[in-house]
């Protein structure tokens, strides 16, 4: 340790009101060694908080470490005439609340410790959710607002929230918040001479708008010092009675003996920086969250095939008229954020569903772009909107067509996507095989909400991203085949040699004849080869496998990834049909 370490030179001049996290309740003291003996070093803080409305504002301003520090508790209080104080009163004088208290403090002494609570107003206010020891909030991205610290035995040590989640909650309930913290560092020395702190002596200050003091004393006379005992007990007490009785006391029915000392002996200085101050942490007349307020950091959005942009506050108008386009690759970027989800409406459409709980119905247009209702996209949260703005290009290929016949002619497309398709196919051949073969397809089930958002044309954005989807599709399928029970159905004379695929397509040649069978299983196939190039590119024929796939290579890498999806579907339901197919006119 060092004199600026002592002396909290760089602490005091950091304060909580341009700081990224704000303490409202803190109790920590990491502390090395022991407290009588050289070498110990111990670092304090404590920190106290009170939310106070302008009213009470003057009040509040004599408020310090003794009224709201870590020595003041939150706790309600009933009150004989019948009165009742609630626990997120702050009151200065009986029956006179003045402030609202964030954290409340509950004593459990029956189980032992106490648990420090964080005001349910705050946390419904900001609609917030616990995770282990972070409260988030889902509606931003799951982002962290509030964070509990707890010690090795479970005791709560510090409640600390993000500055701009707490100014936007005072705003809305127009209070300032008040901290009270309390700052101490110290180090046993053998002796001044020689040490860090050679040339310090006691000192008394005002810095940085609070107080300073610096205290250095030898150990002796820290826990040294004279000590007195006094043992009185009671003498009229007959202990052979059954149920005896104690009478008033007097100096005749009591004794008493006395000893006293010295405690000497503690080696070395105690060298001890403190540091005390108030601070206010006001809003800014802005609630964005809680109230409502018009968020000023939403951005503009291009409109025009000239660049003109218009700001998204001006098509935040359900009857704006207007269309917004965007790179496809604003789904995926969607999608990586934890609560969001794809859902298909056609072949060409379907929604963006976000935390927010808004769905964004999009469309692809003939220039594999996202086109929106710019009013879908205005009304969404500013920090949602801005990843769509970063994906925002001009106007080209006009507007999706069936995105059009949606909004427009109210006349939805009558198409599927192949996403919705392949998932429907895996699940008719799956009840189709137990209802004919009375055995389980599939080893094991998945989870189709989250598999489908992997399983989309929108992850294929070059080669690698391709391959990897048919990695995925290959997983889905091919991997889940019950070996066991297809080798009990095949008919193959090298069954036991033969893998998930080639043993179904041997049971669908039984039907259908090993020549359809192969072809049927075309896209599957290619989608496997296509796997192995993902584990193995340099060693695989990637052209090969992209045409046994059926996959137009000229086209992009998202309609590439369609195609794909598309192939496989169709194969897995031509495989229902030609094992469970009724003959023609049945």
């Amino acid at each position: 340790m060092n004199q600026d370490w002592i002396l909290l030179n760089k602490e005091t001049r950091r304060t909580f009101a341009n700081a990224a996290w704000v303490p409202l309740r803190a109790s920590f003291n990491d502390e090395k060694g022991r407290v009588t003996e050289v070498g110990y070093v111990s670092d304090v803080f404590c920190c106290g908080s009170v939310g106070f409305p302008p009213e009470h504002r003057d009040t509040a301003e004599r408020l310090g470490w003794g009224d709201i520090g870590i020595g003041h508790s939150a706790r309600p209080h009933a009150y004989e005439d019948g009165h009742y104080s609630p626990i997120d009163q702050y009151q200065y004088n009986d029956k006179e609340p003045i402030g609202v208290e964030l954290v409340f403090e509950h004593p459990q002494p029956v189980v032992g410790g106490r648990l420090w609570i964080l005001n349910p107003d705050l946390i419904v206010a900001l609609h917030l959710i616990k995770e282990r020891n972070n409260w988030v909030r889902p509606e931003e991205n799951f982002v962290v607002v509030a964070r509990e610290v707890l010690d090795e035995k479970g005791h709560h040590r510090l409640i600390e929230i993000k500055r701009e989640f707490l100014i936007d909650y005072l705003a809305a309930r127009n209070l300032s918040l008040r901290l009270s913290y309390y700052r101490q560092r110290v180090e046993n020395v053998a002796t001044l001479e020689g040490s860090e702190y050679a040339n310090l002596e006691n000192r008394k200050e005002q810095r940085d708008d609070g107080r300073f003091e610096l205290l250095i004393r030898s150990l002796n006379d820290v826990y040294g010092g004279s000590w007195a005992a006094l043992r009185v007990w009671r003498t009229d007490v007959d202990p052979e009675e059954d149920a005896p009785v104690m009478g008033p006391e007097s100096d005749d029915n009591t004794a008493f003996e006395s000893s006293k000392g010295h405690r000497s002996g503690y080696e070395g200085v105690r060298v001890e920086g403190e540091f005390w101050r108030d601070e206010w942490i006001a809003h800014q007349g802005r609630s964005v969250r809680v109230r409502g307020d018009v968020d000023e950091t939403r951005p503009q959005f291009i409109v025009e095939t000239d660049g003109t942009r218009i700001a998204s506050a001006d098509l935040d108008d359900e009857d704006i008229g207007r269309w917004l386009w965007f790179r496809s690759s604003v789904v995926s970027d969607l999608l990586g954020l934890r609560g969001f989800s794809l859902e298909w409406y056609t072949a060409e459409t379907g929604g963006i569903r976000s935390t927010s709980g808004y769905v964004t119905h999009f469309g692809i247009n003939s220039s594999d772009l996202i086109t929106v209702y710019a009013y879908d996209v205005a009304r969404l949260a500013a920090w949602e909107q801005h990843i769509w703005a970063a994906n925002n290009v001009a106007p080209d290929g006009k507007v999706s067509n069936e995105l059009l016949a949606a909004q427009v002619r109210a006349e939805p497309a009558p198409t599927k996507a192949p996403e919705e398709m392949l998932f429907e196919g895996i699940r008719m051949l799956e009840v189709g095989f137990r209802q004919e073969f009375n055995m389980s397809l599939f080893t094991h089930d998945i989870d189709v909400a989250a598999t489908k958002q992997h399983v989309s044309r929108f992850v294929s954005k070059d080669q690698a991203s391709l391959l990897r989807l048919a990695k995925e599709l290959i997983r889905v399928v091919s991997d889940r085949l019950n070996v066991r029970e297809l080798r009990k159905l095949s008919r193959h004379a090298d069954k036991e040699k033969l893998g998930s695929n080639k043993l179904l397509q041997d049971v669908l040649a039984q039907k259908i004849g090993a020549d359809k069978a192969r072809n049927v299983f075309a896209a599957i196939a290619g989608a496997y080869d296509l796997r192995v190039g993902d584990a193995h590119p340099a060693g695989s024929n990637i052209g090969e496998a992209l045409k046994l796939a059926g996959i137009d290579q000229s086209s992009s890498f998202m309609r590439q990834g369609e195609q794909l999806i598309h192939n496989f579907g169709r194969s897995v339901w031509w495989i229902g049909k030609g094992l469970f197919g009724r003959p023609e006119g049945q």
